[in-house]
């Protein structure tokens, strides 16, 4: 019985041998920044916080976007939100890893001040491109997938960021735009809402083509071409009239498509056709002429 109790007391004092080491560990001084001293209990914890804030984010990655293609409708919202609660995880753990280093709010507030101060020195840029983010990923005026034309450029949006998007354009190339272009600036979004949208190829004919001809032809070249949306009573194909032009009779053929990013591989496809069309049918396309009339006479002194 006595052994018993003797081993027991051992095992005791053991284990509060290691936890005295273990707390001598965790408490060991590297170093004081400040009245404030900085632990190995204190590294662990700021990992701590880094592997639980990494998987946050996993975690509000999959709630949100989870394995949602990027065709998908909802992408783009869920997208959005993932963003945002992003941004505010890496807020609230480097907040608590100010705390757990020794620097509290009252010290980073002060020292906003200077950074203040480099911000109206050179950053504006910076900092209007970062309130411009939250205010894309708040109001959505773009979402992923979106195709947009922003300073003469047509592209669809491919990421965006805090500072930053990323837009691929029709030459197959990655444009990074500062996101106050999007906020300050005209940018028109083409799939905004719908992802239908509207456009026209501009055709001439000679004087001597019948009009009501002109109109079948355009309108068949239109409804044979696969990318076109037809048989909408909402959004349907039509030629106008537009003008008695200098040397052509002016018309416009209107379509519809869900397919804004190569329209103008559309255009051109449907500009093929009509060349073709008018040539089985005998139709001109006119070019400009000019009349020269020289008068001659004599130069008298």
């Amino acid at each position: 019985m006595q052994t018993n109790s003797s081993e027991n007391l051992n095992d005791l004092n053991s284990f509060n041998t290691d936890i005295n080491q273990l707390d001598a560990f965790l408490n060991y001084k590297i170093f004081t920044i400040a009245n404030h001293t900085l632990t190995p209990g204190i590294f662990i914890l700021i990992a701590v916080v880094l592997v639980a804030a990494w998987f946050a984010i996993l975690l509000i990655k999959r709630v949100f976007v989870g394995n949602r293609p990027e065709t998908d409708t909802e992408y783009g919202r869920r997208y959005s939100v993932y963003m945002i609660l992003r941004y505010v995880v890496y807020v609230i753990s480097f907040i608590l890893i100010l705390e757990l280093g020794g620097v509290g709010l009252n010290a980073f507030l002060v020292g906003s001040a200077a950074l203040l101060v480099g911000v109206g020195l050179g950053l504006q840029n910076i900092f209007s491109d970062l309130i411009s983010g939250l205010f894309l990923l708040f109001e959505r005026p773009i979402e992923l997938g979106d195709v947009i034309e922003v300073d003469n450029t047509v592209g669809r949006i491919q990421q965006i960021k805090l500072r930053h998007t990323v837009i691929l354009n029709r030459d197959g190339v990655n444009l990074i735009v500062p996101n106050h272009k999007f906020v300050t600036e005209k940018v028109i979004n083409w799939s905004h809402q719908s992802d239908l949208s509207r456009f026209v190829v501009n055709v001439g004919v000679d004087y001597s083509s019948d009009p009501k001809l002109i109109n079948k032809l355009l309108k068949e070249v239109a409804n044979n071409h696969s990318l076109i949306v037809k048989n909408d009573p909402v959004h349907p194909i039509f030629v106008r009239f537009a003008d008695f032009g200098e040397s052509s009779l002016d018309f416009q053929l209107f379509f519809w498509t869900r397919h804004s990013f190569i329209v103008e591989n559309v255009k051109s496809e449907l500009r093929f056709a009509i060349f073709e069309a008018f040539a089985q049918n005998g139709i001109q396309i006119p070019f400009p002429q000019r009349d020269l009339h020289i008068k001659s006479g004599s130069l008298t002194k």
